[in-house]
């Protein structure tokens, strides 16, 4: 996709691969991509006015919800900061942003029809949340395309705090016990204190401190 973005193609464009050899995740993760599944990117071009490009992270991640409740309007599907959509603590969705000058290419892979079996990790499908055989990696790509251009919409027509206001609704409750690993020996532990200006987390601490993160693994606790 980055590729096409630098022969000049046009925004709203989707890729969709049936499987993956060198599926990523964050912090340059293996993205386990078994057939049956959904692995796609769409291109987003930045325009002078537009909104922080990084915000893409929270407009993909509602997009991405918007199309789970969808087909599974009783799930319980929530988002997870800062770019993962899960139901009750299992993984079901996953998001990577890559930009390159004016172009945003936004990765999303969701679990359909099937499950991965990750170590440490619970995850979840569609299909194990009670979806219908025919909705399949391609009829959910539809549904996305079409969630995903009405959040962009909304993240160039209304101002950035409107944005994260719409996402933190839909996210961690306000309290919510959570774990941060931001490398291999820094862990914070303290409850979920809403999102800064700029979409970093914030965490209040048990002594009543506030520690802004703008990168981590985030593990709820409980």
């Amino acid at each position: 996709m980055l590729a096409r973005g630098d022969a000049g193609a046009a925004e709203g464009l989707w890729l969709r691969a049936e499987q993956q050899s060198g599926g990523r995740g964050r912090l340059g993760r293996q993205w386990l991509s078994p057939l049956g599944n959904l692995y796609c990117s769409t291109l987003v071009r930045l325009q002078a006015d537009d909104p922080p490009a990084h915000l893409l992270a929270f407009v993909a991640g509602l997009a991405v919800l918007d199309t789970a409740l969808s087909i599974l309007p009783q799930c319980g599907a929530r988002l997870k900061w800062p770019n993962d959509v899960h139901v009750d603590g299992a993984k079901l969705a996953g998001i990577l942003l890559e930009r390159r000058r004016d172009v945003v290419v936004v990765g999303i892979g969701l679990n359909v029809a099937l499950a991965p079996e990750i170590p440490g990790r619970t995850v979840t499908c569609l299909r194990d949340q009670g979806a219908m055989a025919q909705i399949d990696a391609a009829a959910v790509i539809e549904l996305l395309a079409e969630r995903f251009a009405a959040r962009l919409l909304q993240w160039r027509a209304t101002p950035p705090a409107t944005l994260l206001e719409v996402w933190c609704a839909a996210a961690h409750k306000p309290g919510e016990a959570m774990a941060v690993q931001r490398g291999p020996d820094d862990r914070i532990d303290g409850v979920f204190d809403g999102l800064s200006s700029d979409g970093a987390l914030r965490l209040r601490l048990a002594d009543g401190r506030v520690e802004t993160v703008s990168a981590g693994d985030v593990h709820l606790v409980g």
